[in-house]
């Protein structure tokens, strides 16, 4: 092993580290170490000053391998291994030693903090004398975007990718873009209508040269690497081809069979074949097979015989109906892919003591937002579904699931505001109508958002009232409310007209898209970004990115800026003609390893194959040890994290503990 030139940076992090790490002590017992050439520290070493620093002290004292203390390797490891390159030396050759998160951070004892503080940045300046000169992993870039999910994120990231001048395949599993907002009247706080807004968009979707749109599609499975990805992707049937059926509508005029229409969550019913809604791209009926009468050959009480409707084929002039379509199977390669899958609500079922599903007169804020609709059931007109009458008394109840540790934890962040916004257009269309908001408190963390409810309370007179509602139920038709006035001080019992439960927000089910992405999900579902902070639309899986609801609760305008901000990084990587993969990966001795394969079982990225011996995928590999740790034979090792490393590191931290144990 070459002998080195170690220096050693040690940073302040203002008082994040040297609160309770003591500095000058940890520096003196660094310049003690026999492998150190030089040692010094700075306030912040990751400010321009500190880096120049860093660069100076390179050249100047010959240093060919640097350690600096510091925070966590995730936060700036790439910010020092830059800096050691442009002062000339292998950025394989710079290693970070944590001692904020990992020290500083959970101690307050700065005397064993500052003992901790050594051992951390010993055994690390151990680890670096072992470390080799690495050089990048190249791979070539397919020039294509995935973006899975068509709602709002999907759309604006497709476009921002398409316009660049890069190819997009966008596939959305039902049989039209728009996802939820297509379902909304307005938006807040702008009383923007939603179809003005989103419908330009669905249309330039459509017809954007750089845009193969696949709707009634799933992402299936998805091989390779970032740059090299083969995504499978199943076609389900529509049984009507858009590029032949000109909306004439007789169709749906002569089917017989009818369901309940899920875009206008079930308050009306839609036909076996039908338009998801007016504005539905692409442009063409779709055939619902669980409903329609063609596809569910059962026998008649009186022939015995098969009964097969076909109506709609005899009376389609432009033969665009084909019942004999069948699933198919796409493979198309792609080099980054976004994830934009949206969200749900939270099943109601599950608030049992609201009475939803029991009662007609308690609906969901989906439901009120398609009555608000002039293109909804009910033409826009605020009615109750038991009798049709327009309600006089309207509740809306905040939190209905959310916050709520038997249900779901988290805030659903955008519920306050589309309330206050349902309160406003009820007002505005039943003016003498009265209107109850039941809330914990208001988070209207947005631009305009807290003059918008401000404005509803005052201008318009809707009664907030702050406290939970602990049950309802109906008594002579009306749906009775017990609750709680927590300023007040006393118990509420009110009978209204109709209530609106605003329901907390849920991931889509991604179950098996996220297995077969290997992308994590935090413990509620929602997908999970590898830093909150410095990389909030990157997966731990290189190469695929998160925007919109299924990164976690979101409004509009966040939802599309992390769109655009999930677009710029995929863009990131389609510009580049060869991407660089770091080189700590896992190699093989093929004179000791007994092909085995339990490194194959055990690789969470599936970059390992098994023939006569083990074989990694470089590209795939994420250096995350695995293999190395499940090894029987000792054949997998990780480059710079070898055995007689990690052994040495460990003797780094017994010997600066005071010797031998």
């Amino acid at each position: 092993m070459p002998k080195r030139r170690i220096g050693v940076f040690v940073c302040h992090c203002g008082r994040n580290i040297a609160g309770t790490v003591n500095i000058e002590k940890l520096v003196a017992a660094l310049e003690k170490n026999p492998r150190v050439a030089y040692v010094t520290d700075y306030k912040y070493m990751c400010s321009d000053p500190g880096q120049k620093l860093l660069e100076d002290a390179i050249r100047e004292k010959k240093l060919d391998a640097v350690v600096i203390a510091a925070c966590s390797p995730s936060m700036h490891e790439d910010t020092f291994r830059k800096a050691g390159v442009r002062a000339g030396i292998n950025p394989y050759l710079v290693e970070i030693a944590n001692i904020r998160e990992q020290v500083s951070w959970v101690h307050d004892d700065m005397e064993r903090a500052t003992e901790k503080a050594i051992r951390v940045t010993e055994t690390v300046v151990e680890k670096v004398w072992g470390d080799e000169p690495l050089q990048d992993i190249e791979v070539g870039v397919v020039k294509r975007a995935l973006v899975v999910g068509g709602g709002i994120a999907g759309m604006q990231a497709a476009l921002d990718i398409a316009d660049a001048g890069y190819e997009v395949v966008l596939v959305e599993k039902s049989p039209t873009i728009g996802g939820h907002m297509a379902q909304l009247s307005e938006t807040f706080p702008t009383l923007d209508c939603s179809q003005c807004i989103l419908t330009p968009k669905m249309v330039a979707v459509s017809r954007h040269p750089n845009i193969r749109l696949l709707t009634n599609s799933e992402v299936v499975d998805v091989e390779g690497y970032v740059g090299n990805f083969k995504v499978k992707i199943k076609k389900r049937p529509r049984y009507v081809d858009p590029d032949v059926c000109n909306l004439c509508g007789e169709c749906e005029r002569v089917c017989p069979a009818y369901a309940p229409n899920e875009f206008d969550r079930d308050l009306n019913v839609r036909k076996a074949i039908y338009i998801p809604f007016p504005q539905a791209i692409p442009a063409a009926y779709v055939i619902d097979p669980d409903v329609c009468l063609s596809f569910r050959s059962f026998k008649g009480a009186l022939s015995g015989k098969p009964i097969i409707c076909g109506r709609c084929s005899e009376v389609c002039e432009a033969k665009a109906i084909n019942y004999d379509e069948g699933v198919e199977i796409e493979e198309v390669e792609v080099g980054a892919i976004i994830i934009a899958t949206g969200y749900d609500l939270y099943g109601k079922e599950n608030i049992g003591e609201y009475g939803y599903g029991k009662y007609e007169n308690v609906i969901d804020s989906l439901q009120f937002e398609r009555m608000l609709s002039s293109t909804g059931p009910t033409g826009g007109k605020i009615v109750r579904p038991s009798d049709g009458k327009v309600p006089k008394r309207v509740a809306f109840i905040q939190c209905c699931g959310s916050r709520d540790e038997q249900h779901l934890p988290y805030c659903s962040k955008i519920c306050c505001m589309y309330t206050a916004k349902h309160a406003m257009m009820y007002r505005e269309r039943v003016p003498d109508g009265e209107a109850y908001v039941f809330y914990i408190d208001i988070r209207a963390g947005g631009k305009g958002y807290e003059e918008f409810v401000k404005r509803v309370q005052e201008e318009f007179e809707v009664k907030y009232v702050r406290g939970r509602v602990s049950k309802l139920y109906e008594e002579g038709g009306k749906v009775r409310v017990h609750a709680a006035d927590t300023l007040l001080g006393k118990p509420i019992k009110m009978d209204f007209d109709l209530v609106v439960l605003a329901m907390g927000i849920v991931p889509s089910p991604i179950d098996e898209l996220a297995g077969a992405l290997r992308i994590q999900r935090d413990s509620y579902g929602f997908l999970k970004e590898v830093h909150p902070k410095l990389r909030p639309v990157e997966s731990a899986t290189t190469g695929i990115f998160i925007a919109g609801a299924a990164h976690g609760p979101k409004d509009i305008p966040d939802t599309v800026a992390q769109a655009s901000a999930a677009a710029s990084k995929a863009l990131g990587i389609l510009t580049q003609e060869k991407l660089q993969h770091e080189p700590v990966v896992c190699t093989v001795d093929e004179d000791v390893c007994a092909a085995c394969h339990v490194c194959e079982s055990v690789c969470p990225y599936g970059a390992i194959t098994v023939g006569e011996v083990a074989e990694v995928n470089e590209v795939l590999c994420e250096g995350c040890g695995t293999c190395v740790a499940a090894c029987p034979t000792g054949a997998a090792s990780l480059r710079n994290y070898r055995n007689d490393q990690i052994i040495a590191m460990i003797r780094a931290a017994l010997r600066a503990g005071g010797g031998e144990r």
